[in-house]
């Protein structure tokens, strides 16, 4: 499928909270080192790439390594959690392990998705691996980067169990205003991704409107959930100023103070600049 083209530049530089560079290729043919220097072309200077699985943890831990713009985030999806059997233990292993590495600065995408996986038992694992992510984003102080699909009231309820570590990003948020104020108590910082401007989604922007200016990020998450008017096409983060731009007009507040507020948002979200 053909690439979207580059949309106008930002006017001052924003950060993609969550992206797969290593899918994006998969999905579109993307290189990774183009996918890069075409969002610091439009004014995305810097990517969090997140892993969900042992390999693509791994590629993420390279790419931060390879590339200064880009840091990793690890661990072990929710969906592949569930199903995982006895290679789960291991692969908690590895996080923790991983998790160390100087580049990373993430522990996610971890949390709970009912929606794919709806069986208790399934279910009942991923609680289980939610809570072993938070206790590794506690014990080395990496942002809690956090799934959350269908599971509103459990995501809260593990993280009031466990405790909540530093930094929490709510990854692809998806709740309304009120989800998003049980979030925003316990510290969490909402991420926006293409969804925020799709027609239906009236609920997103009451939480983005309900949302404090300094709590907001912004991602793609590609290569999925590109934003209008390119929706049904492949994601990348060059494509960030669409829902930035959307961000910005949603809340009335003038474009370039919201890129300083997301680049500034995602430096305190990811324990400082990269």
């Amino acid at each position: 499928m053909e690439l979207p083209t580059l949309p106008d530049p930002l006017p001052a530089p924003v950060v993609d909270s969550h992206c797969h560079l290593d899918s994006t290729q998969a999905h579109s043919g993307l290189e990774p080192d183009e996918a890069i220097r075409l969002a610091a072309e439009v004014g995305v200077t810097r990517i969090v790439q997140i892993g969900c699985d042992p390999d693509g943890c791994r590629w993420a831990v390279a790419a931060a390594e390879r590339w200064p713009s880009v840091i990793a985030g690890v661990a072990i999806h929710p969906n592949d959690a569930a199903r995982m059997g006895p290679e789960l233990v291991p692969g908690l292993e590895l996080m923790e392990g991983l998790a160390q590495h100087r580049r990373v600065r993430a522990v996610g995408e971890t949390g709970l998705d009912y929606y794919r996986t709806r069986d208790a038992a399934g279910q009942a694992i991923q609680r289980e691996a939610f809570a072993a992510h938070i206790a590794i984003a506690k014990a080395h102080d990496k942002t809690l980067v956090i799934h959350d699909r269908d599971a509103h009231d459990d995501i809260v309820k593990v993280i009031d169990a466990e405790g909540p570590p530093n930094r929490i990003v709510m990854h692809c948020f998806s709740g309304d205003d009120h989800f998003a104020e049980a979030c925003l108590d316990r510290g969490a910082y909402l991420s926006f991704a293409g969804t925020i401007t799709f027609k239906n989604n009236d609920h997103l922007r009451d939480a983005l409107i309900a949302a404090p200016l300094d709590r907001i990020l912004v991602e793609t998450d590609a290569p999925y959930l590109t934003p209008m008017p390119l929706r049904g096409r492949p994601n990348a983060s060059y494509l960030i100023p669409h829902t930035a731009r959307f961000l910005a007009a949603t809340l009335k507040i003038d474009l370039e103070q919201m890129c300083q507020v997301l680049n500034d948002n995602a430096d305190a979200a990811f324990g400082g600049s990269w």
